[in-house]
């Protein structure tokens, strides 16, 4: 059967994939896409999207306990898994079947199969009526990632789970063993805690959300704790005996390893890259520990080929993903676009209490060599929050001393994923200090506390 041809053909249609797709066609390409399992990636299915959909129901649950509090009344709230369940798998399903429509609306052609490169320029498609030879100049890599297993950690989906068992969980789990303490493990951890699972999260590092400030990592460990939470830091889980209606885990902690019974595990020990099978080896790609090896506009020193989103490393975030998508397509188009800075993507993980920041940590600056100021405010100390009923939280700022530079900003507490946009447009822009102190920011709002943590940088706090 002849090659049938292309401008791009881009193999997986996840947020980095379809998204690229979309604007390349936007930019008169011809484009066909190539996804072997589900429109909208781990993303739309098996990731963010499902697991905020939990997250929203525990959310709810969580404030049907404080119902009190608000002067109203609920009588023994309860829960049923199954529907939660089936509400999160529906919120994906329904975005999912839009990625569909989308290719549709911009005569984006789409094969459902398994894609290997055979050549320069060549991917032959396994799909179920058989094999399929695309051509194109360009081929743009969005295969993604997936959980990885550590060698008597396997994930089984009977006592032992991943990500994708978790979002389907068969069974309430009573006493839950989470393995590591990144955004995966800590979404989980707190979605089963707040339904009512007594959870030990264990980590490795030296503590909880390892990535993110120190000190916020540290506020976020507290309240973790105060909802019941067991964590244990600089420990390492060296085995695990499966039995029937249990598991015993052996944690090393301290140098003493204890053995400690659990009815469920979560493993969510990090990602590893879809780098197999794609016939990537004998084109000469370089693969660093799973990871496609590329330069700022995401070329892989092979002609024409490109790798975007989680399979061309870190940070690990969906809407870094997209953004490479649409660079590179702008790229193929012989458009100049701007790489992707790492530093000006904010990290967003939505545990109680959430947790967002962008660009630097307070240590980090330091290393780098910065001389820096550093704001503070408290929800403690904002009337919006407050009359939230959300009082704990904080948000961070920090600055450098010589030009006003916005280095970083930190927080954790009630809606800060949706307010660090606000510091990522202002480091977009290049924003010194001065913008922000002279910006107006509107009352009674939480954003106010980002005005406030601003000032407390240069000793010009109001409210503390």
């Amino acid at each position: 059967m002849a090659a049938q041809n292309f401008d791009v053909i881009v193999i997986g249609a996840g947020p980095g994939g379809y998204v690229a797709a979309i604007r390349a066609a936007q930019l008169g390409q011809k484009v066909v896409i190539v996804e072997r399992e589900h429109m909208g990636g781990i993303c739309l299915n098996w990731g963010c999207i499902p697991t905020k959909a939990l997250l929203r129901s525990s959310e709810v649950f969580h404030l049907m306990h404080r119902a009190k509090e608000f002067g109203l009344s609920v009588e023994k709230p309860s829960f049923d898994l199954a529907a939660v369940v089936k509400r999160s798998r529906n919120v994906a399903g329904q975005l999912s079947s839009g990625i569909g429509h989308l290719m549709k609306k911009n005569k984006i052609t789409t094969i459902m199969g398994e894609a290997r490169i055979t050549a320069k320029g060549k991917v032959s498609v396994k799909t179920d009526k058989g094999e399929e030879q695309l051509e194109a100049k360009n081929i743009v890599l969005a295969t993604g990632a997936r959980a990885r297993n550590l060698p008597g950690l396997e994930a089984d989906g009977d006592r032992v789970w991943n990500y994708k068992h978790a979002l389907q969980a068969p069974r309430m789990p009573e006493k839950l063993l989470v393995i590591g303490s990144g955004a995966i493990g800590i979404e989980f951890a707190s979605f089963f805690n707040t339904m009512g699972a007594d959870t030990t999260v264990v980590e490795v590092m030296d503590r909880v959300l390892p990535v993110e400030d120190a000190e916020i990592s540290k506020f976020a460990k507290k309240q973790f704790e105060k909802q019941g939470m067991k964590i244990m830091e600089k420990s390492v889980v060296k085995q695990l005996d499966r039995a029937k209606d249990k598991v015993t885990a052996h944690i090393e902690s301290k140098g003493k390893v204890e053995k400690m019974e659990f009815d469920t595990v979560i493993s969510a020990v990090g990602i590893v890259g879809n780098v197999e099978n794609l016939g990537l080896e004998d084109l000469g790609v370089k693969i660093d520990r799973t990871h496609v090896v590329t330069d700022e506009y995401c070329r892989t020193g092979v002609d024409g080929l490109f790798a975007i989103g989680d399979i061309a490393g870190a940070p690990w975030l969906a809407h870094k993903a997209s953004h490479e998508g649409v660079m590179v397509a702008e790229l193929i188009a012989g458009k100049h676009p701007h790489p992707v800075k790492p530093e000006s993507i904010a990290g967003c993980t939505y545990c109680h209490p959430q947790v967002a920041s962008v660009g630097y940590t307070e240590a980090k600056a330091k290393e780098l060599g910065y001389d820096i100021k550093v704001g503070r405010f408290p929800f403690i100390g904002n009337g919006k929050a407050i009359a939230l009923g959300e009082p704990e939280g904080m948000v961070k700022t920090i600055f450098d001393a010589k030009t006003g530079e916005l280095l970083g900003a930190h927080m954790v507490g009630a809606e800060v994923t949706e307010l660090i946009q606000g510091y990522v447009v202002g480091r977009q822009l290049e924003t010194t200090e001065e913008d922000l102190m002279n910006t107006v920011f509107p009352h009674p709002t939480l954003s106010e506390m980002m005005h406030e943590s601003v000032l407390d940088a240069y000793g010009r706090v109001i409210h503390m």
